[in-house]
């Protein structure tokens, strides 16, 4: 598994399932055109490129470079990479049919494939020599935002404090949180959490 410095957009679940299980680094979805409705998405991708750097990893058809152009118009250029995957035709294992244009998306590349794109977009990998301690789903449970009576009502709270998306998924928001603040700093902001 490689550490990579910069969080990745993809455009759905299982782009992201397939990326996370070759790299280390906070992956969102923009939910296929989605994310051009949803300005709260957006506003935190803007946050992330502009303190972590973002890479743009879409589908090779048409719809793909949809989402990649209107990101690009979006999102600051100085902290965007822009990672491309070849056209090669297929269908993936869990579909019935290949797509509208017949060609394979981020989830159908092979692991080299993605991470050769990776690479030429510029990736930059960290150094795992001093592992910085995440926030973890303990923390949340221990913080009272997740698993106990009233933490979808404190976790809303917070992600509205933070200006985060309002439809963040339990991981999503767990890599946001470990995007913005370090462990310590969660925890002497919200480890003692049990109001």
């Amino acid at each position: 598994m490689i550490k990579l410095r910069q969080a990745i957009v993809v455009e759905g679940r299982y782009d992201k399932n397939t990326l996370s299980q070759l790299v280390d680094a906070p992956i969102f979805e923009t939910n296929g055109f989605g994310v051009m409705k949803n300005r709260e998405m957006l506003e935190f991708l803007r946050r992330v490129a502009q303190t972590r750097g973002l890479i743009i990893l879409t589908d090779s058809d048409g719809a793909g470079f949809v989402i990649r152009n209107f990101l690009k118009g979006a999102l600051p250029k100085d902290k965007v990479l822009h990672a491309y995957i070849p056209d090669i035709y297929g269908k993936e294992r869990r579909k019935t049919h290949a797509g509208k244009e017949g060609k394979l998306g981020v989830e159908g590349m092979t692991p080299e494939i993605l991470l050769s794109a990776l690479q030429n977009a510029g990736a930059q990998t960290e150094q795992t020599d001093a592992p910085t301690e995440r926030i973890t789903k303990t923390d949340l449970f221990l913080a009272g935002l997740s698993g106990g009576a009233g933490s979808a009502e404190k976790r809303a709270k917070l992600q509205k404090e933070l200006c985060l998306p309002a439809h963040l998924g339990a991981n999503a928001f767990l890599d946001a949180l470990n995007l913005l603040m370090s462990r310590e700093e969660f925890m002497i902001r919200y480890g003692e959490h049990h109001d």
